[in-house]
């Protein structure tokens, strides 16, 4: 049996093929879809691996096509431009993995291992086109991207965790939106705003006469999102009471309203957020353990804006979208917001555009339209900033007669691994960024600090 390279770059191409010999396959490669295509129908092909950038046809309708025609074949998709409708649509057209380029060789090994282990191929289905505008390169996003569409073949519980304003909101509405229940609704309650007893009536909902100012039945959000998608946001914030009702619905998909009797099913997806760390308040008692496992089937981890700078600029330009008339950035206001630590996150960058657009007058925001506690704690120009520890570090150095070299190689090292960090923590992947050697870029990194 063989493995199925279909990538028109040759180099790439060569070095996955290595890689399939390194596993006792040999690998065919075809530089087009229609090539790749037409191996797949002679048959002898145990997975493949598919490029969704080639010269003749999407990967994607490469795909659709060998799902119809070569069910039983396992495919891979690689892409060079990673973002959620490739990632959801990949899923949904039973990609069994997606890795995103610059790829790292021992990531693609260790994927091409379990999939053939598995040998199963992936659910076949259809694709639906994303509505939540989810934006971002930064390979923190990259995972979620790929974790949203796992979500989306499935419909179990969702735990979306994250700091506030990390866009957890938008990534629930993102899951409905790619699934069957698409055209049912989609319902939010905010759990931290409502007290006890109200948030268990607009939860469960309740009958006449529950409570003062009960004058009527009244369904509460399960019974709204029939069919649908019930979003939690700040689940880590309920009561025990109310943890212990949910739990009753999350088990058997019933409940009884508030101040009733009558025992009322509802079938649903149940989507649950929270800024909290769940395992730590379960630890501290002060939520259920057995809700927390029944919540935290599949999680996704929200990134914070500080975890995605290189993103800002898409972000920036989407979120300029809803002015009424063109706007753009000037440099040095671009540079207070990529300078900037956004403990507010997204809803934080979002409020401080939707600000300066209202209060500029012209094509351009400047400064001055910012916030005011934007502005108040804009940084110095970079290398005004740097230059003051940066000189009492050469000082230093100097002072304990260590020469250029070390000097250079030191900074070298600290510049490095800050970089690394950006490429989760993969030298691999960064050293074909930096078009350095791999070996080299290991040896600088351990290099000691001077």
């Amino acid at each position: 049996m063989n493995i199925l390279i279909i990538e028109d770059e040759p180099s790439l191409a060569s070095a996955l093929a290595a890689v399939c010999k390194r596993l006792g396959y040999d690998a065919r490669t075809c530089g087009s879809g229609r090539a790749g295509l037409d191996a797949l129908a002679a048959g002898g092909v145990a997975l493949a691996i598919l490029d969704i950038g080639l010269p003749d046809l999407s990967g994607l309708e490469v795909l659709k096509k060998a799902r119809a025609s070569s069910p039983e074949v396992p495919v891979i998709i690689i892409t060079a431009h990673g973002n959620l409708d490739n990632a959801i649509a990949a899923r949904q057209l039973g990609a069994a993995a997606y890795l995103v380029k610059p790829l790292d060789l021992d990531e693609v090994q260790q994927t091409l291992k379990q999939v053939l282990a598995a040998s199963v191929p992936a659910p076949k289905a259809e694709p639906q086109s994303a509505h939540a505008q989810m934006l971002g390169s930064a390979p923190a996003m990259q995972r979620v991207f790929l974790e949203i569409a796992h979500a989306t073949t499935t419909d179990v519980p969702v735990l979306l965790t994250g700091p506030t304003g990390s866009g957890k909101t938008l990534a629930a509405r993102a899951i409905h939106e790619n699934t069957a229940r698409a055209a049912a609704p989609f319902v939010v309650l905010h759990c931290a705003a409502l007290p006890e007893q109200l948030l268990e009536s607009e939860l469960f909902g309740h009958v006449k006469g529950a409570f003062t100012g009960a004058l009527t039945d009244r369904e509460g959000h399960i019974e709204r999102a029939r069919g649908g998608t019930l979003f939690l946001d700040e689940i880590g914030d309920i009561s025990p009471s109310v943890q212990a009702k949910l739990l009753r619905f999350v088990e058997d998909h019933s409940f009884t309203r508030l101040g009733g009797r009558e025992d009322i099913r509802v079938e649903l997806r149940l989507i649950t957020a929270t800024n909290k760390n769940l395992r730590a308040e379960v630890a501290a008692g002060r939520f259920r353990e057995d809700l927390f496992y029944r919540l935290h089937v599949l999680e996704i981890q929200m990134p914070s804006l500080r975890e995605r700078r290189t993103d800002l600029p898409a972000l920036a330009v989407n979120f300029l979208r809803a002015a009424v008339r063109p706007l753009s950035l000037a440099p040095e206001t671009f540079a207070i917001l990529q300078h900037h630590d956004w403990p507010g996150n997204l809803r934080e960058l979002r409020n401080a555009l939707e600000h300066a657009a209202a209060v500029c007058t012209g094509p351009i925001i400047l400064p001055s339209h910012l916030p005011r506690e934007l502005r108040d704690r804009a940084v110095p120009d970079f290398n005004t900033r740097l230059a003051s520890p940066l000189a009492e570090w050469l000082d230093a150095q100097l002072a304990a007669g260590s020469h250029y070299d070390t000097m250079h190689d030191a900074l070298e090292a600290m510049v490095l691994k800050h970089l690394l960090t950006h490429f989760d923590d993969k030298p691999s992947v960064l050293a074909r960024e930096l078009n350095m050697n791999r070996v080299t870029l290991r040896k600088k990194l351990t290099r000691p600090p001077g």
